[in-house]
């Protein structure tokens, strides 16, 4: 691979606690216990950041994510001081995104306020559904009430900008509930909306003992008649499960599945980082177990770093790009990877005779058939070792803490 220019960088800030664990939740959280480590984990992370600063080469910042676990378990005088820290180790720029995930059931009043002053952007809430009933098969320990709460508490911060996650297909779940769900979650006018599938993911609680589902064609149902009502308020869908209005796109988001950079702090965050002068790009892995990352004060507390092979940089590209209604250029595929467009003209051929993939000139996007499957799509551009490997169903798998996601704990 030649030298590679530089992409768009940004920082994941991995928060580990929460009050209690959902039990379809598969991202690495953990119940808060006795006491959060508030003091001891912010100081963690700055020192993390320390450690990982060659990665920046000079680039300034786009975009900023706390996730969790349940951020908001911070108080916003912790959220300051690590934002300040960072802003003496890295440039950020002047329309920085700053995106907290904050929890309905554990927000204390007034901490919006605290969340804005210390230079939050924008909040990501997970709400999940509104039906109370729902909400208690979840786990979740908010109800209805509170979302609507939390919603009014932020716009009285100054909070214009705010994504809902919104999940479908719950147990026992009917299609005009689902519909209700979105119809509710309109009312509120956020900027940005994530609507998902719930998900059986292996290890959850769920996964074990699998509470009675719809099954695919009513989910199918369900995904269409909620699109259709979000089309009908203005919500464009620009990623698979990812709805905004004009100019409300999450930044955060787009910079990782358009194949751009992140620093990744915080127990078991992922990141991914361009060594524009080798032509490689590195993945690290940071300890996932809260009390093992805390240890590592002053050594490093990445446990892997690794240098992403020719083939699988070429499916990591296309394993986000295809998520994205716009799609790619072979500009951009060059740009992100280093690779020739040579290296994955077969399978692009291959989609667009399936009509899976559109082509005008040197532009590729999914067809609605593409969309409808996805999986497939992507499966034409897994390195010919890995053809028996099984896709995730979401990015977030690829890396593991993409947020807004239905599976997290929020």
């Amino acid at each position: 691979m030649s030298a590679l220019a530089l992409p768009p960088l940004a920082l994941y800030v991995h928060m580990p606690w929460c009050v209690r664990k959902c039990p379809y939740c598969d991202f690495n959280s953990h119940a808060i216990g006795k006491e959060l480590p508030e003091r001891e984990y912010v100081a963690a992370l700055l020192d993390d950041l320390e450690q990982d600063l060659d990665a920046a080469q000079g680039r300034t910042l786009v975009s900023i994510f706390f996730g969790g676990g349940t951020p908001s378990l911070f108080s916003p005088e912790s959220i300051a001081e690590i934002l300040s820290g960072v802003r003496e180790r890295v440039s950020c720029a002047p329309d920085i995104e700053i995106t907290l995930e904050a929890n309905p059931g554990t927000i204390e009043h007034g901490r919006f306020g605290g969340y804005k002053a210390a230079g939050v952007t924008r909040i990501s809430l997970g709400a999940q559904t509104f039906d109370d009933r729902h909400l208690r098969a979840l786990g979740r320990i908010h109800n209805s009430g509170d979302i609507e709460r939390a919603v009014e508490e932020l716009r009285s911060a100054g909070f214009d900008n705010f994504n809902l996650d919104l999940m479908y297909a719950l147990p026992e779940q009917r299609i005009e509930q689902a519909v209700a769900d979105v119809r509710r979650t309109v009312s509120l006018e956020p900027t940005h909306i994530s609507h998902y599938q719930l998900t059986l993911e292996p290890g959850t609680v769920f996964f074990h003992r699998p509470p009675p589902l719809p099954d695919q064609d009513a989910s199918w149902e369900m995904q269409q008649a909620c699109q259709a009502v979000l089309a009908e308020h203005g919500y464009e869908q620009y990623e698979v499960s990812a709805y905004a209005r004009a100019g409300s796109q999450c930044k955060h988001n787009l910079n990782y599945w358009q194949f751009g950079d992140y620093i990744g702090i915080g127990a078991g965050a992922h990141g991914k980082l361009t060594d524009g002068e080798r032509g490689q790009v590195v993945r690290t892995v940071k300890h996932r177990q809260p009390r093992e990352y805390l240890r590592q004060r002053g050594r490093a507390r990445a446990i892997e770093r690794r240098v992403v092979a020719a083939d699988e940089l070429a499916f990591e590209f296309m394993l986000n790009a295809l998520r994205l209604r716009s799609g790619f250029s072979a500009a951009q595929f060059s740009a992100r990877t280093g690779l020739g467009l040579d290296m994955i003209r077969e399978p692009l051929e291959r989609a667009v005779a399936q009509r899976l993939l559109i082509q005008e000139g040197d532009r590729w996007w999914p067809t609605e058939r593409g969309y409808l499957f996805l999986n497939d799509l992507q499966a034409l551009f897994l390195p010919d070792h890995e053809h028996g490997r099984v896709l995730p169903q979401t990015p977030t798998d690829f890396p593991a803490q993409v947020s807004e996601r239905p599976r997290k704990v929020d």
